[in-house]
C-alpha cells in the first residue's frame, strides 16, 4: 500500500472511533417528567426498604453507546447519557450492582440500610473497542446533584441476560 493510502485509511479509521466514542446520543425508554420530578424529591423509602439511584451523566465519552446494568443478577435497565433508574431493595442486605462493559461486567457489592437512599454513578471510559463502564457509589449530596440533571429512565430493557 501507498503511503498517502495508509495514511488516508487511519484518518477514517480514527474519525469513525471518534464519531463512535463522542458522536450521536443513544436513547433509551423514558418515563414522562412527572414520574420522573417525583423520582427527584429524594423521599424516604417504603418501610424496611432502601432506595437505589442509579445514573449516567451526560458525557461527551460513549454517547451513541448503551450500557445494560442489573441489580442483583436481574435487569434494571439500559443507560444512556443524562439518564437515571430508581428502585427500592430490600433494607439490611447486601445488594450488587453490574453493568456491562467491553470484557466483563464491573460490579460493586452496596450494603442497604432501611430508610436510605443510595447514589450510583456509571461513567464511562475510552475502551479498546467501544466505551467501557464501570460503577461507583457517590455521596448522598453529589448523588442528588448529578440525578436532578438526568431524566428517569423505563426499567426492564436490557440487550442481554446478565452473565
Amino acid at each position: 500500500m501507498s503511503k498517502p493510502f495508509t495514511h488516508t485509511l487511519f484518518l477514517a479509521g480514527a474519525a469513525l472511533g471518534l464519531a463512535v466514542l463522542t458522536g450521536c446520543t443513544a436513547s433509551v425508554p423514558m418515563y414522562e417528567s412527572d414520574i420522573s420530578n417525583q423520582s427527584k424529591e429524594f423521599a424516604a423509602p417504603s418501610d424496611n426498604k432502601a432506595g437505589i439511584y442509579v445514573y449516567r451523566r451526560d458525557g461527551y465519552i460513549a454517547q451513541a453507546v448503551k450500557k445494560d446494568v442489573y441489580l442483583d443478577g436481574v435487569c434494571l435497565g439500559e443507560t444512556a447519557p443524562g439518564v437515571f433508574f430508581y428502585t427500592e431493595v430490600e433494607g439490611d442486605k447486601t445488594h450488587t450492582i453490574a453493568t456491562e462493559s467491553e470484557f466483563s461486567a464491573n460490579q460493586i457489592a452496596l450494603f442497604t440500610k432501611p430508610g436510605q437512599n443510595y447514589f450510583i454513578e456509571q461513567y464511562m471510559r475510552i475502551g479498546v473497542f467501544v466505551g467501557q463502564s464501570d460503577l461507583r457509589q457517590v455521596s448522598e449530596e453529589e448523588g442528588k446533584k448529578q440525578v436532578r440533571a438526568c431524566q428517569q429512565a423505563i426499567p426492564g430493557t436490557c440487550k442481554q441476560a446478565y452473565q
